[in-house]
């Protein structure tokens, strides 16, 4: 007679069996790509000289323990970076309903005005660094479309009163909001072009709406925007299988952007991977193993990665944990990063051989 914990563990396995071949099919194209990366490193594949940026999230630094003006303006007068990509928490904006506080997300972006940057100003409830989604706690209790005519009340008050900065180049509406994923509701297209609406209806400037650069075709996001945001991730996890190389090459970005090269005219990398992807507090997990996962020569590979996909813009994910390893006696990283960003800042707009 077999177990009963037996038994359970075989019908489980039966229910995903189809899941678990998928998986293995994954990994072993995910494996052949990897080494089909590693051998077309060195053909002389050209690299476009491309900006290089950063995203910046004040609670992500805070939760590093770290200064977070500090941690800004190093990355201002340190690393030189110039591009931005600055989200407008609307738990730091309204604390009290109806009241608004701009001096966090203000101080940003004058210092960042004041050294001659250029700045994508993220908006809405949805917005980089986990949990997506940072909702005032005063909403806790109300009826979501109660919350949705509050979240288009902030979104309105934040662009009026940043709309003369003329730092600010383009607003990001929402963050990867057809990608249902963070501790936010499900996506919903025909609220997400409410907002945008209300964004055109209050600046002309152009509006990015960002996607997952791996696990969508890009389309509806496309159709929305005036320029498209992806993510660029090498080394990703899931709980079925845990680390693995993600199974894309710069081809594969490329071939998406020419399908939806008639519906928007602008795309850019606003994400691109620069530290690891952890699933616990990362102060929690030791250096050495952080490193494994994101050292100066990934982060270089990664840099390499996305010039070869040739975006005009990458947006860097990943300079407060930079700092915060600096901190620790372990400036690698953070040395490695300003480098690339003198070599992008030094190279001219254009396409050279490596």
């Amino acid at each position: 007679m077999i177990p009963l914990i037996s038994r359970l563990k075989i019908d489980r396995l039966r229910r995903h069996r189809k899941t678990i071949v998928f998986i293995i099919a994954v990994a072993a194209l995910g494996a052949g790509l990897f080494f089909m990366n590693v051998l077309s490193s060195n053909l002389g594949l050209e690299e476009a000289n491309i900006g290089l940026g950063a995203t910046f999230s004040k609670p992500y630094a805070s939760s590093l323990d770290l200064d977070w003006r500090e941690t800004f303006t190093a990355a201002l007068d340190d690393l030189g970076i110039r591009l931005w990509r600055l989200p407008a928490y609307w738990d730091d904006l309204e604390p009290e309903p109806e009241t608004y506080d701009f001096s966090i997300i203000d101080w940003q972006v004058r210092e960042a005005a004041r050294r001659g940057s250029r700045i994508i100003l993220a908006v809405g409830r949805k917005l980089p660094r986990w949990p997506e989604c940072r909702t005032p706690k005063w909403t806790a209790g109300l009826d979501e479309e109660i919350v949705r005519k509050k979240i288009l009340a902030m979104i309105g008050e934040t662009v009026k009163h940043f709309r003369s900065e003329p730092a600010i180049v383009a607003w990001q509406v929402e963050n990867e909001p057809l990608f249902e994923f963070g501790e936010c509701p499900k996506p919903d297209v025909e609220f997400l072009r409410t907002e945008i609406a209300l964004v055109k209806s209050l600046d002309a400037r152009p509006v990015v709406i960002t996607e997952s650069g791996e696990l969508s075709t890009w389309v509806t996001a496309a159709s929305l925007a005036d320029i498209l945001g992806v993510s660029t991730y090498r080394i990703v996890w899931t709980p079925l299988i845990g680390y693995f190389y993600w199974p894309i090459t710069p081809k594969t970005y490329e071939s998406r952007a020419v399908a939806v090269s008639t519906i928007v005219p602008k795309i850019i990398n606003t994400e691109l991977q620069a530290e690891p992807w952890v699933t616990e507090a990362i102060t929690t997990i030791p250096i050495d193993r952080q490193m494994k996962l994101m050292n100066p020569s990934r982060l270089r590979s990664n840099v390499v990665f996305a010039r070869r996909i040739g975006f005009s813009e990458a947006y860097l994910w990943g300079v407060e944990w930079w700092y915060w390893l600096k901190k620790q006696g372990r400036p690698e990283m953070w040395e490695t990063a300003k480098q690339l960003y003198r070599e992008a800042a030094a190279a001219p707009p254009g396409v050279t051989a490596r």
